[in-house]
């Protein structure tokens, strides 16, 4: 993908540019509204395909949309021919009722007035048919709208789902969650209201036509103010569009602060700063009201001048038209039609204000959207990767793989997004965390990687597992070269236990199956008892159906780290990865687990980033990291004995470790199921 530099204001990010994000074909117009059925049968992201958003930065954004919209080009048809209708029939209800007033009138020579019947029967026919009419366009347009929505968010999930771990660095959580929400809902009402506003414009010019016809001379007077009416409108075009981008940043502000206080609450509430985030919030929802603020005064200045400009010329023609009825030249019923006309032209004035208003904000929403979809997918499996083979150990389990890194070099921040390079780039001489890193672990081999805080330690897994790409160099894994296998299969033979486990808010059972959605209760029940799990989850009150809180604050953190263990031996890797995953668990369940890890890791490759020497027992090679390289290399007696930092690094873990030790497992707050 190609990144071209951003022309944006200064309250607008970067926008980028790249390839197109792809999804369906375009003439299938079979979106699903049951939940169940809009799944991708294969998985998900398997349906998307083809071509639904141009990639071209200089086309607007509405051709942009071109090939989404395209979708739905019948229903849009549709709309349009029976939005055409209704406005056809409200054209002619004024002309039969100019007749029916003329008829109506007692006339010269007459005994008395005709007969109404016919022109009732006639309304009343022209008005159930316009309700039938727009009952068809309305239903059509927003049943489009509801559709574009749908498939606008999942394209933009789908394409963050693919986003290297390097957007999400740079990225606020707040930004795109308000893209995902507010602006694809901006863009969603105007493609739903547009074309209905439109309408209203075709009625003007088909209203200014049959004005004509009637009276040439209060047409004209009627026309006097549209010159001022079209000048105020693109005044008020230019005022809204940077007005809307502005209010839909301070939207993504205020999503911002509001995720980060329920996220941090813990560290808000141990600091006693639940005042200073009352402020942070005030300030950013102060802003938001000014943005707001401005855009409705604007919009209060400009609409009702240019609603009520038309019916300045009301009086005029009322004078004029009435010397005409005197004069003979027009009857009463066409000064009637007239009118009628002229306070049909009233609907697309009093419109549009508001489609200039939501014109602006969903070009505005729409170019925050595209900056997403426009993001660079820098971590992609290349054209013809295979998939990573997976072999049987004699145990039944996944037989372990050589894993070696050769020559790597790796900085964070270095990669060039909209022609700017990340705040670390080697153009300023940012410290690389890799430079020139050569090690190799053998099939079945187990290594702990040890070293000072900040040595590359988390990084080395990172790297791995392809969360990011290195800049220089080769990772491997069974031999295979990471960026010639897909990466579903490298992950699924690397399976990881972070040091800070994450927890769905969803059930034990389904937390521990996040890997195997398929695997049935005993897999779950033989994967938490290995990893000691299955002893507190029996306690709770709803056992493995216990849905836990968010990120699973509910638990210990020793519980929190078993279930995590469980979910990585339910996974059965090929290459599994410790990242100090038991630091928050208390000794005597540490000891347990470690017992049934070594014959769950038997046969399999380990790789341990420990920090005390309990966990640097599980292995049988140690690896030392510092300035970015393998500073040595061997067991723990030999490292001991010949490397004095290696034994300051396992003074400093264990002073840690002491200092730092986390609460019981019996200390959990879950007592039961969470409830609302």
């Amino acid at each position: 993908m190609r990144v071209a530099p951003s022309t944006a204001p200064a309250d607008q990010p970067a926008q980028l540019d790249s390839d197109a994000v792809g999804t369906r074909s375009a003439d299938d117009d079979t979106t699903p509204t049951d939940p169940a059925e809009a799944r991708p049968a294969g998985g998900f992201g398997d349906d998307l395909t083809d071509d639904w958003i141009r990639a071209e930065r200089s086309l607007s954004w509405i051709r942009r949309l071109g090939p989404l919209l395209r979708r739905h080009r019948m229903r849009i048809v549709g709309s349009l021919i029976a939005a055409i209708a209704a406005m056809g029939v409200q054209a002619v209800a004024p002309r039969v009722a100019g007749y029916a007033v003329d008829a109506a009138l007692p006339r010269e020579g007459a005994s008395g007035s005709g007969s109404l019947w016919a022109f009732v029967i006639a309304l009343f026919a022209l008005g159930v048919a316009r309700g039938v009419f727009t009952y068809a366009y309305r239903k059509g347009l927003f049943s489009m709208g509801w559709r574009v929505e749908y498939q606008l968010r999942t394209m933009l999930f789908s394409h963050l789902s693919r986003l290297s771990f390097a957007f999400y660095d740079r990225v606020q959580t707040g930004e795109i969650i308000s893209r995902s929400n507010s602006d694809i809902r901006s863009v969603q009402m105007y493609l739903a209201f547009a074309p209905i506003v439109s309408m209203q414009l075709l009625t003007f010019v088909v209203a200014i036509s049959l004005m004509a016809w009637i009276s040439l001379t209060l047409t004209a007077i009627t026309m006097l103010a549209m010159p001022a009416v079209y000048a105020l409108g693109q005044r008020l075009r230019r005022i809204m569009f940077p007005l809307s981008w502005i209010i839909q940043s301070r939207n993504a502000e205020v999503a911002t602060v509001t995720h980060e206080t329920v996220s941090g609450v813990r560290v808000v509430k141990a600091f006693a700063a639940e005042a200073r985030q009352v402020e942070e919030m005030a300030q950013a929802a102060q802003r938001l009201r000014w943005a707001n603020m401005l855009q409705h005064n604007t919009r209060a200045h400009y609409t009702p001048v240019i609603e009520n400009l038309p019916r300045l010329a009301l009086a005029m023609v009322l004078l004029v038209g009435g010397h005409q009825i005197i004069n003979g030249s027009l009857t009463v019923g066409d000064l009637v039609t007239f009118n009628l006309y002229i306070l049909l032209l009233q609907a697309p004035f009093r419109f549009i204000g508001m489609l200039f208003i939501f014109g602006q904000r969903a070009k505005a929403s729409s170019e925050r959207i595209f900056e997403v979809l426009d993001e660079p997918v820098l971590v992609a499996d290349r054209p013809g990767a295979i998939d990573l083979p997976q072999r049987r150990g004699s145990s039944g389990g996944s037989a372990g793989m050589e894993v070696s890194f050769d020559g790597v070099r790796f900085a964070y921040g270095t990669e060039t997004i909209g022609g700017v390079a990340g705040a670390s780039s080697a153009e300023r001489d940012a410290p690389p965390v890799f430079d020139g890193l050569d090690l190799h672990i053998g099939a079945g081999e187990r290594v702990a990687v040890v070293g000072r805080t900040g040595c590359g330690k988390t990084t080395l897994v990172r790297l791995l597992m392809r969360f990011y790409d290195i800049g220089n160099g080769r990772i491997a894994v069974g031999g295979h070269d990471v960026t010639d296998v897909t990466a579903d299969s490298l992950r699924r033979a690397v399976g990881l236990v972070p040091d800070e486990p994450f927890l769905f808010s969803a059930s034990i059972h389904d937390n521990i199956a996040y890997a195997r959605p398929d695997a049935e209760r005993p897999d779950v029940i033989a994967a938490a008892a290995a990893a000691q799990a299955h002893e507190f989850i029996s306690e709770l009150n709803e056992g493995y159906d216990t849905v836990v809180g968010e990120r699973g604050y509910d638990l210990s953190g020793g519980q929190r780290q078993r279930i995590a263990i469980a979910r990585a031996f339910l996974a059965d890797p090929a290459v599994l990865i410790l990242d100090d995953a038991t630091s928050s668990i208390d000794v005597a369940h540490e000891e347990k687990i470690h017992e049934a890890l070594t014959e769950l890791l038997k046969d399999r490759t380990t790789i341990v980033i420990a920090h005390r020497l309990s966990t640097i027992s599980l292995a049988d090679r140690v690896i030392l990291l510092a300035d970015g390289r393998v500073a040595a290399d061997g067991t723990h007696a030999e490292l001991l004995a010949t490397e004095p930092l290696y034994a300051e690094v396992l003074a400093a873990g264990d002073e840690s470790q002491t200092t730092g030790q986390s609460e019981a497992d019996g200390c959990s707050a879950h007592e039961g199921s969470r409830t609302w």
